[in-house]
């Protein structure tokens, strides 16, 4: 404990969204005095939004839990660690022993990629566990790019980053980049940045079935059919070839696969896909040829492109329109990152055959493919109920009763297994099924560096955040955590020094395949003197020391005198440090084994026919959207006052028409259902929605009273996950389809003061 009663000012990234602000951090004692955006930071300059404030709140929230925690019926008992590792050490071993490694599922929290620890710490985990069941957020999410750059690159951290700072042309479709800040394409201050873009004479143009924050700012948005961005995008991929605006430029001998590119746009012309898609063919040809012509552009899609039924071809038709009009590792147009710690795509050898992470295994009761090394989510609650595989679950950081489509059904799945384990801050809608609840350090009590999002970074940035507080007495680190249950499914009775054995080993084996890679800074290197200089640390900072030093500005162990370390960033850059902007980086950057731009995946391609069979469908009378919110990151920050506070956020848009075909007013309630659920919420009428469209927000739904979120409860709002479906996904990837549910709405009465009740039980 700090006792010398002075103020001290700590310098850090904020570990709670993409954003990545740097933060100024007051402290007296062990207190929070006031937190405020970090000027002298080289990426975020000051800019900090809710979020970053509310850092204080969650460290100092009353409901945090601090202690582990045993469940027996309903009543949970505070232990101690050793009681609680051998109650989760009779529950798994039991498990495993009787039915095998496959039968502990894992799910995986989005604040796993906030975290230096989980990013680090929980592969060994999972590599030890070797269950096929693993899921993750990422089904939900960003899944389909990530595919797609597998696919199209050889790598899945390959996703081309818009050049935000210097395009000329920005096309947005299916994003919020104002209250998200950029997803997928780290960048704070996303506002500032396109402002700027149009002062210097450039353009950005929003495709959204929203008029959003971002669009309203923007030089043109036209609003699109929910669930048919495939076929607006086709319709600019067709006019590219149509009116011959391919330019590859110097991408000319890195593409394979144009002409079965060029095959499979053919029906999809603009005059073909407006009716559906609800943007007119002469927009469509109109934006391509802004496209071609501009002297930078860049297409950039998010959530919207990705939670629908068609997010791989989507995702994949965004690249190949950035490559078609070569603008694709093209500065203003979308380039590929070259991060100082942990690049996928940095050193590594393409492969020898062309071969991806796909459909090695499948799912028992409906055969969906391993994607990246996980099943989707939406093959959850089949595999604990209808096939019986999954017996025992471990969760990190998640809350997928709340977060996964008919979060009712599993729900009930949850209840039928035979242990649950979860790694988490709060006993909230998942982890009160838990038999054992480990809790973690709150972010300030931890080191901090973003090793995914500066992958995603629109500039190459580096900054690593020292603990603002020292870790209370008896509180293991996350890591340690982690690498104790790491020790209980692999088996073996390692003794009391098992954290460190397993730590020293596993820092043994990325060493050893670092200096046995023929395209690393540091091939056969002697590995005790390289194992001498990083055993000045231990845990994470061992590590990510170590991906400093190899990594593409380090000092690869003595090799580069002026090169990056852990001590430098930590003595002489404690605001971070800028790398530069983005620059080319074909060919080197690709790992297919033709070591070129695989333009026409065969498996996304083959997708295309069931697209054509959508041209023409008739569109649902009523389709439900999410939509995001600054004050928000899904369902794990609805605790915290300073975020929560106002009037609710959890109603139903509805465009003004729409609600007058059901004589709906402000503030009435509305029953919305769909195949797997009814929920009720009230009504919020807003110009800003396209007809036929409704927008429910995701993440909330917080009415159990067995949760210890006491703020949460009070601003419960409802879940719309109730009425997302299972069993509607993207095909490819397996991606969660979040965005154009069918839906029908019934208004109803509900009585003064039973508001809440209704929302919940109806």
């Amino acid at each position: 404990m700090n006792m010398n009663n002075e103020n001290k000012i700590h310098f850090r990234t904020c570990p709670l969204c993409e954003a990545t602000c740097g933060l100024e951090i007051h402290t007296k004692d062990d207190e929070v005095v006031s937190i405020r955006g970090d000027k002298h930071d080289p990426f975020s300059k000051g800019y900090i939004c809710p979020k970053g404030y509310s850092l204080k709140e969650l460290h100092e929230d009353p409901d945090r839990i601090r202690k582990p925690m045993v469940r027996k019926g309903e009543q949970w008992m505070e232990v101690s660690w050793i009681e609680a590792f051998t109650e989760i050490k009779k529950g798994l071993r039991h498990v495993i022993s009787t039915y095998g490694h496959d039968a502990v599922g894992t799910y995986l929290g989005n604040p796993n990629v906030h975290n230096l620890a989980g990013m680090l710490y929980v592969p060994i985990l999972l590599r030890t566990l070797r269950s096929r069941h693993k899921f993750s957020a990422s089904t939900m999410d960003q899944i389909p790019k990530q595919l797609t750059a597998e696919m199209m690159f050889g790598g899945d951290f390959s996703v081309p980053i818009p050049d935000i700072d210097r395009t000329d042309y920005f096309l947005i479709i299916g994003a919020n980049p104002f209250v998200s800040n950029g997803s997928m394409m780290t960048a704070p201050n996303m506002k500032e940045r396109l402002q700027i873009l149009r002062e210097r004479g450039g353009s950005f143009i929003v495709i959204d079935p929203i008029n959003t924050a971002t669009a309203k700012a923007a030089n043109e948005h036209y609003s699109i059919t929910p669930g048919t961005d495939a076929l607006f995008l086709f319709g600019l991929v067709h006019t590219l070839f149509d009116e011959n605006l391919v330019h590859l430029g110097k991408l000319q001998d890195h593409v394979n696969g144009l002409l079965e590119v060029q095959k499979s746009a053919k029906p999809f012309s603009p005059e073909a896909v407006e009716a559906r898609c609800g943007i007119s063919a002469t927009t469509i040809r109109k934006l391509a040829r802004e496209l071609a012509n501009a002297n930078s552009a860049a297409v950039y899609g998010r959530m919207g492109t990705c939670t629908q039924e068609f997010g791989t071809v989507n995702s994949w038709l965004i690249d190949v329109i950035n490559s078609l009009t070569g603008n694709l590792d093209r500065e203003g147009g979308v380039l590929f990152t070259k991060p100082a710690a942990g690049g996928r795509n940095i050193g590594n050898a393409p492969r020898k055959k062309e071969t991806y992470r796909y459909g090695r295994f499948h799912s028992a009761v409906r055969g969906l493919p391993e994607v990246l090394g996980e099943l989707p989510v939406a093959a959850m609650a089949d595999e604990i109920e209808k096939s019986g595989q999954i017996k025992a679950f471990i969760t990190v950081g998640g809350n997928p009763i709340l977060s996964t489509p008919n979060g009712k059904r599993l729900e009930k799945a949850f209840e039928k297994l035979e242990f649950i384990v979860s790694v988490d801050c709060y006993l909230n809608e998942t982890t009160r099924h838990a038999n054992v609840l480990l809790p973690i350090p709150s972010p300030l009590e931890r080191s901090h560096y973003d090793l995914s999002f500066y992958q995603l970074s629109v500039r190459n940035i580096a900054h690593y955040s020292k603990p603002v507080f020292n870790l209370p007495l008896e509180q293991l680190d996350e890591w340690e955590i982690l690498l104790h249950l790491t020790e209980i499914v692999s088996g073996k009775d390692i003794g009391e020094d098992a954290v460190q054995v397993l730590d020293d080993y596993s820092v043994l084996k990325l060493v050893q395949s670092e200096i046995n890679n023929m395209n690393s800074t540091i091939y056969n290197l002697d590995i005790n003197d390289i194992l001498k200089v990083i055993n000045n640390y231990r845990g994470p900072e061992r590590m990510l020391d170590f991906l400093l030093r190899v990594g593409p500005y380090g000092d690869h162990f003595g090799q580069v005198k002026e090169g990056l370390t852990l001590a430098k960033l930590m003595t002489e850059h404690e605001h971070g440090i800028d790398l530069g902007p983005l620059s080319p980086r074909i060919p080197e950057v690709l790992l297919t084994s033709s070591r070129k731009i695989e333009l026409a995946p065969a498996l996304i391609i083959k997708d295309v026919e069931r697209l054509y069979t959508k041209l023409n469908t008739q569109q649902s009378k009523l389709v439900l959207i999410g939509r995001r919110d600054l004050r928000s990151n899904n369902s794990w920050m609805h605790n915290l006052p300073v975020l929560v506070k106002g009037k609710n956020r959890c109603t139903l848009f509805i465009h003004p028409e729409d609600a007058s075909k059901e004589n709906l007013q402000n503030g009435d309630f509305v029953q919305i259902s769909s195949r797997t659920g009814r929920l009720v919420v009230p009504v919020e009428l807003n110009v800003d929605m396209k007809q036929g469209v409704i927008s429910l927000p995701h993440g909330w739904g917080h009415q159990f009273t067995d949760t210890r979120l006491q703020v949460a409860k009070q601003h419960a709002g409802v879940n719309s996950n109730i009425l997302s479906d299972e069993y509607f996904i993207d095909s490819v990837s397996g991606n969660a389809v979040l965005n154009g549910i069918p839906v029908e709405i019934q208004k109803i009465t509900v009585k003064e003061g039973e508001e809440q009740a209704w929302q919940f039980t109806h």
